[in-house]
């Protein structure tokens, strides 16, 4: 098992819908045997430069621990669903996990 972090913005939409997009995703991970140690939603933000013809996007951050198999189906779901804007996988550097 590894970690990583999951950072992703979601179109601006009302809070129901992107709640359910943050829950499809955390479903998601937990489905491929990851899980998420913690989560963190930064909320509505400008975005530096226009994406997808949004000026503005809910942030959301996930520390999750996973398979690599489990990033590359996340990585996979999130390019295809229409809600989300960008999105970005990092492993976790193993220096931070030793501290």
């Amino acid at each position: 098992m590894r970690k990583y972090e999951v950072i992703f913005i979601i179109r601006s939409m009302e809070e129901e819908a992107t709640d359910a997009v943050i829950d499809k995703f955390a479903k998601l991970i937990a489905a491929q045997g990851g899980t998420i140690t913690k989560e963190d939603r930064w909320g509505k933000r400008r975005l530096a430069y226009e994406i997808k013809k949004q000026e503005e996007g809910f942030y959301v951050l996930f520390y999750v621990t996973c398979e690599p198999a489990c990033v590359a189906e996340c990585d996979r779901v999130m390019k295809i669903t229409d809600e989300i804007l960008k999105h970005m996988i990092v492993r976790s550097d193993e220096k931070e996990e030793q501290e």
